[in-house]
C-alpha cells in the first residue's frame, strides 16, 4: 500500500504561506459565511488557481469542463490549522509504519505553492517511512487534468513500480 498525494493540501505544522496562495484561496476565505457554503469560481478566478501555467485557452476549456461548486470549509480548516489544537489537517507525519508516500507539485501551482508541497516534506523528515518529492516544473495546480497529465500519471506509475508495487 502506498500514497500519492497530488498538490496536497496544506497540513498542521506547514507554515509557508505565500501571497499567490492566499489569492488563490480568497474566492472562499475572503468571506467568513462560506464556511458553510460552497464556492463557485469565476473564469479569472480559475485561471489564477488551476489553469496559470496554460494557454488562456486551454485553461478556459478546463474551466467549462471541471469547475464546478466546492466546499470551503476544508481550506478554513487548512488555513487555521496552525491555531487549532485538535486540527482536521492534522498528521501523524512520524508515523514508520505507513506504507511509501509519494508527494507531486508543480512548481508553478498557485493553489497549493510547490513551496508549501516541500514543508509538508520536512513536516515527514522524523519517519524512516519512504516520503519523497516528485516535482513537476512549469506546471500548474491542473497538473492531474491538463494536457500534461499523462507525464504526472507515468511519473507516478513509475514511482509506484520502484516501490515494488
Amino acid at each position: 500500500m502506498a500514497g500519492v498525494a497530488i498538490d496536497p493540501a496544506q497540513i498542521k505544522g506547514v507554515l509557508p504561506l505565500p501571497l499567490a496562495q492566499l489569492r488563490a484561496a480568497l474566492p472562499a476565505l475572503g468571506n467568513p459565511a462560506n464556511l458553510h457554503r460552497s464556492v463557485s469560481l469565476t473564469l479569472k478566478e480559475f485561471r489564477f488557481g488551476f489553469g496559470n501555467a496554460l494557454s488562456e485557452e486551454e485553461s478556459a476549456e478546463l474551466f467549462g469542463k471541471w469547475a464546478i461548486p466546492s466546499p470551503a470549509r476544508p481550506l478554513f480548516e487548512a488555513a487555521t490549522a496552525n491555531f487549532s489544537l485538535h486540527s482536521q489537517a492534522e498528521v501523524d507525519t512520524g508515523n514508520e509504519t505507513r506504507g511509501p508516500l509519494l508527494l507531486i507539485s508543480g512548481a508553478e501551482d498557485h493553489t497549493v505553492p510547490d513551496v508549501s508541497t516541500r514543508s509538508t516534506l520536512k513536516q515527514y523528515r522524523h519517519s524512516t517511512a519512504v516520503t519523497e518529492l516528485k516535482q513537476f516544473e512549469h506546471r500548474g495546480h491542473s497538473l492531474t487534468v491538463d494536457s500534461g497529465w499523462k507525464e504526472v500519471a507515468d511519473a507516478t506509475l513509475q514511482w509506484l513500480s520502484v516501490q515494488g508495487l
